[in-house]
């Protein structure tokens, strides 16, 4: 008989003999015993692997448990940090607005200083007049005396009064160059001195030409509505710089800056070669606008370059 005729055989009538005959059954099962694991083995692997489990469900139970403290500490660290940074940022903004308030007085300070020296200049120029009003009187009656005494008494009021206004003019020296000072330390702050410092620094160091230009907008290109545009002008051998000059600057004034530009240089028919914004006081979000649309952005006239 061949192999293949045997191995069919023995798979048609091995079931049959499995169930009838005990002997067989276990002579089969002595053979596959190295290979597969009795009921008794079995259970007891599975006894193991359950325990395994049950040892690794609580060793991640336990790291969940720390992973979930260590989050509650981090919070609690990050929550003190915050708490530090709030606190730090207040002591800031209140010695921020400790230092504004007396900045404040000292201004009035000055101010007030400034008005009662006027006022002070006023009263002696007064009395000067009325001095002077009275000399004039006397020489006059003193004239009909004498007029060699008359001459002589004039030359002695005209030199009193060359004295006294040259009291009066290194008095207005005085206040003005007090008032420059003044100026110098606080700054220029107000659009006017910007527009003429910018003015005078250019004209007079660079040679160029420096104009303020107001346009009618009829059509409301620029803000909307029919209104006055005004803009400051610089030239210099077919050079044109378009400048804005404000006290502080939004990201609205940045967008109603570029649109002026787009409207001069449609009135003219000419392109700006550059477009400048100074300002002491710049929104963060206008200096990001002002990237964007191709604008300088300056705080203070002496740093612009022609």
């Amino acid at each position: 008989m061949e192999n293949q005729q045997l191995t069919q055989l023995i798979r048609r009538e091995l079931p049959g003999l499995l169930r009838r005959d005990r002997e067989i059954r276990e002579w089969v099962l002595s053979l596959t015993r190295e290979r597969y694991a009795d009921k008794g083995e079995t259970e007891s692997r599975f006894d193991r692997v359950l325990e395994e489990l049950r040892q690794d469900r609580e060793e991640n139970t336990r790291k969940w448990e720390a992973n979930q403290q260590e989050l509650r500490e981090m919070r609690e660290e990050q929550n003190r940090k915050w708490e530090a940074n709030q606190q730090e940022l207040r002591e800031m903004r209140e010695e921020q607005n400790r230092k504004w308030e007396e900045q404040n007085r000292k201004w009035e300070a000055n101010q007030k200083e400034l008005r009662e020296m006027r006022e002070e200049q006023n009263r002696k120029w007064e009395a000067n007049q009325q001095e002077l009003r009275e000399m004039r009187e006397e020489q006059n009656r003193k004239w009909e005396a004498n007029q060699q005494e008359l001459k002589t008494m004039r030359e002695e009021a005209t030199r009193h009064f060359n004295q006294v206004y040259a009291q009066q003019d290194e008095q207005r020296g005085q206040l003005a160059r007090s008032i420059g000072a003044l100026g110098a330390r606080w700054g220029m702050q107000t659009e006017a001195s910007f527009r003429h410092a910018l003015a005078g620094i250019l004209e007079k160091s660079f040679g160029v030409e420096v104009r303020n230009e107001t346009l009618r907008d009829d059509a409301g290109e620029v803000f909307g509505r029919p209104d006055q545009v005004e803009l400051d002008v610089i030239i210099r051998n077919g050079v044109l710089i378009l400048c804005e000059i404000k006290s502080s600057i939004s990201r609205s004034d940045m967008y109603i800056f570029d649109r002026k530009v787009t409207f001069y240089e449609k009135r003219h028919g000419r392109k700006a070669t550059r477009k400048l914004v100074i300002s002491p006081m710049v929104d963060a979000r206008a200096l990001a606008l002002a990237d964007e649309l191709g604008i300088e952005v300056y705080s203070y006239a002496e740093d612009v370059t022609v």
